[in-house]
């Protein structure tokens, strides 16, 4: 009877936690909901900038200057709110966890949110500028370079989610180290596999020149280094705890 009660406790807990996660996302959304065009005409720089003097965007659908800016906004709420909703999942999961786990994890979910957020503003500010100008260079003859809105902030979001993903390499690695998939010794080794696997990934997301590829394949393997030093102190450190534990 008591587990049963502490299921439904767990479950209302939870419940309750989504709920403020999701009345967060609402907060930012309200009064970001105002300045709506102009955040789309902020994330829509980079290309204005690079199209030709004589190039627009368009709207291909007749409620996309309405929608568009709108569906950018909600997702700029819900990657502002981002701090807030990993802080609701800390607090549910935070109870069940040992005093070393939460040592690790909430520098953790630190520097995932700030490793996010700086793979999303090197898209916004490095790659944006390069990839853009090499596909409005582009002429084919009969055709007129003019981007859908709609079309453009699905493929900036994807670049942004992909972009902010591939700085979360650190933070992967340690939690392979801390779990024991693997070791630093064993990545080490597997470094010129990793080199071909970025610049496969960076010629998939960019343009197809080495300029654009580099531009997502040297900050991953910068942040891969990174994430095997990190990988090993903290390794070390574990082994010399569990050896004075043990003696």
């Amino acid at each position: 009877m008591s587990e049963s009660n502490n299921i439904i406790s767990h479950l209302i807990e939870l419940r309750g936690r989504i709920l403020k996660a999701l009345l967060s996302i609402l907060v930012l959304f309200v009064p970001l909901a105002f300045f709506a065009q102009d955040l789309y005409h902020l994330l829509a720089t980079p290309l204005l900038d690079a199209m030709p003097a004589n190039a627009q965007m368009i709207a291909t659908d007749v409620a996309a200057p309405f929608f568009a800016p709108f569906k950018l906004t909600l997702v700029l709420a819900f990657f502002l709110a981002i701090p807030f909703v990993l802080y609701q999942i800390w607090g549910f999961v935070a109870p069940g966890l040992y005093r070393n786990e939460k040592r690790l994890i909430a520098p953790l979910l630190l520097s995932s949110t700030l490793l996010f957020y700086g793979g999303v503003a090197f898209a916004y500010f490095v790659v944006f500028p390069v990839i853009f100008a090499f596909f409005a260079g582009i002429e084919i003859t009969g055709v007129a370079f003019a981007t859908d809105i709609s079309s453009y902030l699905n493929f900036v979001l994807k670049l942004f989610f992909a972009f902010g993903m591939a700085f979360e390499i650190p933070v992967a690695i340690v939690l392979m180290c801390w779990t024991g998939m693997t070791d630093a010794d064993s990545l080490r080794a597997k470094r010129p596999y990793v080199v071909v696997g970025a610049f496969v990934v960076g010629m998939l997301l960019t343009p197809p020149d080495i300029i654009s590829q580099s531009l997502l394949a040297v900050p991953m393997l910068i942040l891969f280094e990174i994430g095997i030093l990190i990988g090993s102190l903290y390794s070390r450190k574990s082994e010399e705890e569990e050896n004075q534990e043990v003696s």
